[in-house]
């Protein structure tokens, strides 16, 4: 028999175990909304009535997803903290009548079971989940500024410990199923399609006995005894702030939260973390991190040039084998699955390109995440070559060789002569304007700029630059490409450094002549990262390469105006072979002279420089003077057209550069600034220091007229 409704259907097999099936209609993957509460509440007193029942399965009707999370739009549409903190005792008491169901209640997990899927997952009895590299759990609630509001940080800690628990829900990260195993949150993982049968078996199995999980010494006193749970707390508020800079209310919530309940029971914590969902759901932060959610799931949606459809792309290949080429092949074959040809003029080039997918498959293989077949196939879509051979078939070239105009020129008129008609020639310069590398391109139509950062496996942003030549069809086409490789791609302009390198050159730039000025590095550098930067503006010269900022420079200048040109003093560092990171000589100390786990100055760069550290500003100041520039530089491209919207802004600038999430990206901060305030602190500093600091026209008529980037 089955009785449908609209996202649930309950079928009863005849051994008696009843199947729940979560399958919202028109929905790629199943979300949990507050609507839902009757639909479940009707099941719920449906398998109460039968006494024949010997047990409960909960699986998901959606091909690779369990349950995703929570609905965030319906967080969204909360006005007060009240509404909010009702949505979240909702949920709880949802959950609580799982639990609390007479009958054994298995979750059979296929996908992702992430926020609330994993929450309603730990209200079941059992957890059997399905051993596809699909399924990852995880509590990611903290990366929108929240915390678990169902039960989940009450519930976790009982299973799996508080440590781990803590470990979980204050980082977000997601677990695959046999790490989940490992830790006591599934109880079984077994192969996608017996997954329904093994669940079945489970439930007829009884409401399993929860064993008291093996402790180490160390974790039964830190665990179990009052002073020792103390510890663990204070422990994690303390790494907590040292991480987060205090940015991030959410993290300290959830550390009170889970301890409330550990110290004063069940019911004490549940009140505890739906009032403190609540509270957190009204948050500037939360706001800021779920506008991120929000623009990065509409940007899903687009093309990148309207209505144009991308051709599809089987076979790539990138030129040149370094750090970026090697990057940009990895993900290539990795994320998108497709093959890819890397052409270098040395065997050595390619080798090295090899290595750098093999070192990261090799990692990933030895945490148990992908197995050796899946490493073997993976590495075999990677081959490499000294000539153009191979290239015939080819869809879309990315060139990844030195910043020289008349070698990217050169490329382009190769790939012409060896490739399709069709193949896009896509060039990942970081500075150099994309219509001059097409200049003198038979079918300048197919020549586009595909930006990555480094490095590339890691770094989520990638700008698609269009030169006014460049077809629809292409910008759509890579647009597709780069999502498929796991990136956030923005459409951009064609211009000298873009958008992304064109707002952090004026950053870098103030940062330098704040040092000049007798600013210690690690004061600047603390400064940033205390307003929520990744890392400070000097480490991040250092790490991306001194001679890169020297080169990128002249050219930004040449293009945009003096504004651009960094301190003749950086000349001084290269004149005395520093280059950064990459030669162990900078601004920091590397290799055997660096303390572990330390950074340390290299103090002897001040002498080279001319300059002694004489201390004058304080922290917020650096941050605003270093962080103005760039937010006037930022509306200056849109001013431009180099960004089509304040949303594309705020992105690139987040995933680009690790602009501080919390605060949502350049536009949004202007916004929560008041472009007034804004003005009056660039007026200010512009009477110091010259027409740098010139307001741009977009800030001076918004100022005018009291507008805003985004509605309020």
């Amino acid at each position: 028999m089955t009785d449908t409704v609209s996202s649930f259907s309950l079928s009863i097999r005849d051994d008696k175990v009843a199947v729940i099936t979560m399958d919202i209609p028109g929905e790629s993957m199943n979300v949990l909304k507050a609507s839902f509460a009757d639909e479940i509440d009707a099941m719920l007193k449906q398998l109460a009535n039968d006494s024949t029942l010997k047990g409960v399965v909960f699986i998901s009707g959606k091909k690779d997803s369990f349950i995703a999370g929570a609905d965030i739009s319906m967080l969204d549409a909360c006005q007060t903290a009240e509404q909010a903190e009702t949505i979240a005792a909702m949920g709880q008491q949802m959950f609580d009548r799982l639990e609390q169901l007479r009958l054994p209640l298995v979750a059979a997990i296929h996908g992702p079971c992430l926020g609330g899927g994993l929450e309603l997952a730990l209200a079941c009895h059992a957890r059997v989940a399905s051993s596809s590299p699909k399924t990852v759990l995880g509590l990611p609630e903290v990366q929108l500024g929240l915390l678990p509001g169902s039960g989940g940080t009450q519930r976790l800690p009982k299973l799996v410990g508080v440590q781990k628990a803590l470990d979980m829900i204050l980082t977000g990260k997601q677990l695959r199923a046999a790490q989940a195993k490992k830790l006591g949150l599934v109880d079984e993982v077994v192969p996608e399609s017996i997954l329904l049968d093994a669940a079945v078996k489970k439930a007829l199995a009884g409401k399993p006995r929860r064993e008291a999980k093996k402790q180490s010494l160390l974790d039964k006193l830190l665990e179990n005894t009052g002073p020792g749970r103390k510890l663990v707390f204070s422990q994690a508020l303390k790494q907590t702030l040292k991480k987060t800079q205090g940015n991030y209310p959410a993290a300290l919530r959830i550390i009170e939260v889970i301890q409330t309940g550990v110290e004063q029971g069940y019911q004490k914590g549940l009140a505890a973390e739906a009032k403190a969902f609540g509270q957190l759901c009204m948050t500037s932060e939360s706001a800021a991190l779920r506008s991120i959610f929000f623009a990065t799931t509409q940007m899903k949606k687009e093309s990148g040039a309207g209505d144009a459809k991308p051709r599809k792309v089987r076979k790539a290949a990138v030129l040149g084998g370094g750090l970026m080429g090697g990057g940009i092949a990895n993900v290539s074959a990795t994320k998108a699955g497709v093959a890819v040809r890397i052409k270098d003029i040395a065997e050595q080039g390619i080798n090295n390109a090899l290595k750098y997918s093999f070192d990261i498959l090799n990692k990933k293989y030895k945490k148990r995440f992908i197995s050796k077949a899946e490493m073997q196939k993976q590495l075999m879509l990677i081959t490499g070559t000294t000539d153009y051979s191979g290239f015939h078939d080819v869809d879309i070239v990315v060139e990844a060789v030195f910043e020289d105009l008349s070698l990217k020129q050169q490329m382009v008129a190769d790939i012409e002569q060896h490739c399709a008609e069709h193949t896009i020639f896509a060039s990942n310069t970081s500075s150099l304007p994309i219509h001059k590398i097409a200049e003198k391109a038979a079918r300048p139509e197919n020549v586009i700029g595909l930006h990555y950062f480094s490095p590339v496996d890691k770094m989520p942003l990638v700008e698609v630059i269009a030169h006014d030549k460049t077809s629809a069809e292409t910008i759509a086409t890579t647009v597709a490409f780069a999502r498929k490789q796991g990136k956030t791609p923005i459409v951009v302009k064609d211009g000298a450094g873009f958008y992304v390198n064109r707002i952090l050159a004026l950053y870098m730039n103030e940062a330098a002549n704040i040092l000049l000025a007798g600013e210690p590095v690690e004061k600047i550098d603390r400064a940033l990262v205390k307003f929520g930067f990744p890392v400070g503006p000097v480490t991040l010269l250092d790490e991306v390469g001194i001679d890169v900022g020297a080169k990128i420079s002249p050219i930004l200048t040449a293009e945009l105006g003096e504004r651009f040109a960094a301190p003749a003093a950086f000349d001084k560092l290269l004149a005395d072979g520093r280059k950064g990171k990459k030669t162990e000589k900078g601004f920091y100390l590397y290799g055997k002279a660096a303390k572990k786990g330390k950074k340390l100055v290299d103090e002897s760069v001040y002498a080279v420089l001319g300059v002694t550290p004489a201390p004058a500003l304080n922290g917020e100041d650096i941050a605003s003077r270093c962080t103005a520039q760039m937010l006037n530089e930022a509306v200056r491209c849109l001013e431009e057209g180099i960004i089509a919207s304040a949303r594309d802004g705020d992105i690139g600038a987040i995933f680009g550069i690790g602009f501080p999430p919390f605060l949502g990206g350049p536009f949004r901060y202007i916004d929560k600034l008041g472009v007034n305030n804004l003005v009056a602190t660039l007026r200010q500093l512009e009477s110091r220091f010259g027409s740098r600091f010139t307001p741009c026209d977009t800030l001076l008529k918004m100022a005018t007229e009291g507008e805003r980037f985004y509605p309020q």
